[in-house]
C-alpha cells in the first residue's frame, strides 16, 4: 500500500512541474544568436529566471551526445512538491538535443521523456559563454503553442544589467518577461544523502520504471508519511478530536482535504 501511495505521489510530482505557458497561435519568432559555438557553451549553467515554475536550485548541464551534432541537456532541480516534505532530493530531467541545421547551431530541437506532444525548439538567443545566456523554447500544438524562456548564469547569481538586457530582448521578440519566475539558488541539496529521481529517455521502459519505483518507494513513502502526519494534526485540531486519533494519518488527511466526502480521485495528483 505504501509503495502504491508513493507511486501516485511521484506521478503527481512529475505532472506538477510546468515551467511553460500556453498561448494561441504560432510560436513567436526568436532569432538564434549569430556565430554561436556549442563547444564554448557546454557545461553547467545556473537558472536565474524561468517561465512559470515553483522549482528551486535549477541547473542545466549541456554535454555531448554519442553522435556528432547530438547533445544532452540535464535539468537538475529541487522539486516544489517534494520540497514540502523533509525528504532531501535531486530531480534530474534529461532531454536530447539535436541541431537540424548545422549552419544555425543556436537553433536546436529538444525532446524530453514526458513531452507527449513531441519535440520543441530550443533557441540560444544570446550568450557570452562565461557570464550569461538566454534560452527560448516553444512547442507547436494543434491551434496553440506552449513556450518557456530561461535566463542562465555560469554562477549562482547574475548581475542585474545582464538580466535586464535579456528580458529586454525577450520583450522585443514579443515574449512577456513578466511570465518569468525568479529561481532561488540557495540551500540547494547536494550529496550522497539525497534521493535521486531520474527521468530520462529510458525511464518509462517497464523494467526501468519498476526499478525506479522500488528504489524510490520507501524514501518517498517516508516523505508522504510526514505530510500525512502533518495533515492528521491539522485535521484533529479542526475537528476538535486530538485526543481520539481513531483514524490512520492517511484517512485523516483524506478527510481534511475532501471535507468528509468520498472521492475516487487521487488527492496527491494535481
Amino acid at each position: 500500500m505504501r509503495t502504491l501511495f508513493s507511486l501516485a505521489f511521484l506521478l503527481g510530482c512529475i505532472a506538477f512541474a510546468r515551467s511553460h505557458t500556453y498561448h494561441m497561435g504560432v510560436c513567436p519568432i526568436v532569432e538564434p544568436m549569430q556565430g554561436f559555438q556549442m563547444n564554448k557553451f557546454l557545461g553547467i549553467w545556473y537558472v536565474i529566471q524561468k517561465t512559470a515554475t515553483a522549482s528551486k536550485c535549477i541547473t542545466y548541464n549541456y554535454t555531448r551526445g554519442e553522435e556528432p551534432g547530438e547533445y544532452i541537456i540535464t535539468q537538475d532541480s529541487d522539486h516544489p512538491i517534494l520540497g514540502l516534505t523533509p525528504l532531501k532530493h535531486e530531480y534530474h530531467y534529461i532531454g536530447e538535443l539535436s541541431v537540424p541545421e548545422p549552419s544555425t547551431p543556436a537553433r536546436m530541437q529538444v525532446r524530453f521523456p514526458l513531452s507527449v506532444a513531441g519535440s520543441a525548439s530550443h533557441v540560444v538567443f544570446a550568450t557570452d559563454y562565461v557570464n550569461y545566456a538566454g534560452i527560448f523554447t516553444c512547442q507547436k500544438l494543434a491551434f496553440a503553442h506552449r513556450q518557456s524562456a530561461t535566463i542562465l548564469s555560469r554562477h549562482r547569481e547574475l548581475d542585474k544589467s545582464y538580466v535586464d538586457n535579456l528580458r529586454h530582448i525577450l520583450t522585443n521578440y514579443g515574449v512577456d518577461p513578466f511570465d518569468l519566475s525568479i529561481i532561488s539558488q540557495t540551500d540547494c541539496p547536494r550529496g550522497n544523502n539525497t534521493l535521486d529521481i531520474n527521468v530520462d529517455p529510458n525511464t518509462f521502459t517497464p523494467q526501468n520504471f519498476g526499478n525506479v519505483v522500488r528504489k524510490a518507494g520507501e524514501k518517498l513513502g517516508d516523505g508522504v508519511q510526514w505530510v500525512a502526519n502533518a495533515g492528521s494534526n491539522v485535521y484533529h485540531k479542526l475537528a476538535g478530536s486530538e485526543a481520539r486519533g481513531a483514524n490512520t494519518p492517511e484517512e485523516n488527511t483524506r478527510a481534511a482535504i475532501t471535507g468528509g466526502y468520498e472521492t475516487n480521485e487521487v488527492e496527491w495528483i494535481p
